[in-house]
């Protein structure tokens, strides 16, 4: 009886090792967790609008985040000479972009590394690239506000970051490709330039003949931002207020009529030319981060 057992239990032993042996090594390993959505190649007409609509040049550095074929990066270097890098979970498909660049001869511009989106280094970047589902374009979103510098642009395909962060530009067209994908024949791809973080408070001086200063309280919600300029007890709102990357421009009434303020950010200081509400012409002006 105790043989009979050993038997059985020897031949369910076997029947169990056979059978793991017979499972192919994917079905064995854990599958890499795509958080960002299942692999969906980007057609080719879509990688070129939106290396269009970010104006990628040779200066450029691009990131891509969850490559996939890579073939965001690999377009960027081959056709407009940019370099930059992709990161994806899955091995395979690093280890296929990586080879695909070294093909086409541009391995020392386009590599491929497999990462977590939320561990990698986005400082590099001038060119951010994504396309992933809602829920990890609104995860990636103080990530992304964050770590790219000012005038960085951003493109995503067909998802943006929610009503919060707007994109400051945006384009639909047709892509019959895609409805064997997704069961919709269109793409819609946004932009994003990453704006200057002007919060808080500011001195700013106007020079000679408007000669004046004032205090800046100003509010910013990413590329939005409101505020009060104050001079002589005297409060007045900021109007026209526009924020596109280190590119600055306001307004506010003074006296008999309204300065018109345009210039640029540079860290904590601002600098630019002011058309003055005395009808006096334009002079120059400048800002600096208030110290608490």
């Amino acid at each position: 009886m105790k043989q009979l057992i050993g038997r059985g239990a020897v031949l369910l032993l076997g029947v169990v090792l056979g059978l793991s042996a017979a499972l192919p090594a994917c079905a064995q390993e854990k599958e890499p967790e795509r958080t960002g959505g299942p692999y969906v190649p980007t057609p080719q007409v879509v990688v070129d609008e939106m290396l269009r609509m970010a104006g990628v040049g040779a200066n450029d550095y691009v990131i891509d985040l969850g490559s996939g074929d890579g073939i965001i990066v690999l377009t960027a270097a081959t056709q407009f000479k940019a370099r930059g890098f992709g990161v994806d979970i899955d091995p395979e498909l690093v280890k296929l972009s990586n080879a695909e660049a070294r093909r086409r001869g541009i391995a020392d511009r386009a590599s491929f590394q497999v990462q977590d989106v939320f561990k990698a280094d986005l400082s590099r970047a001038t060119v951010l690239t994504l396309y992933l589902l809602p829920s990890m374009m609104t995860s990636l979103q103080s990530k992304v506000f964050s770590e790219l510098r000012p005038g960085a642009r951003v493109v995503s395909h067909d998802y943006h970051f929610g009503d919060d962060w707007q994109p400051d530009d945006y384009i639909s067209f047709d892509v019959p490709e895609k409805e064997n994908v997704n069961g919709v024949p269109r793409a819609t791809i946004y932009l994003w330039r990453i704006p200057a973080n002007i919060a808080g408070k500011w001195q700013l001086k106007i020079d000679a003949p408007g000669g004046a200063r004032y205090d800046l309280n100003v509010r910013q919600k990413f590329q939005k931002f409101e505020g009060t300029a104050l001079a002589g007890g005297r409060s007045e709102k900021l109007e026209l207020a526009e924020l596109e990357g280190e590119g600055i421009r306001f307004a506010f009434n003074s006296g008999p009529g309204r300065h018109v303020f345009r210039g640029r950010v540079t860290g904590d200081t601002m600098q630019g030319m002011v058309e003055l509400g005395t009808g006096k012409g334009a002079v120059r002006w400048s800002a600096k981060r208030a110290v608490n």
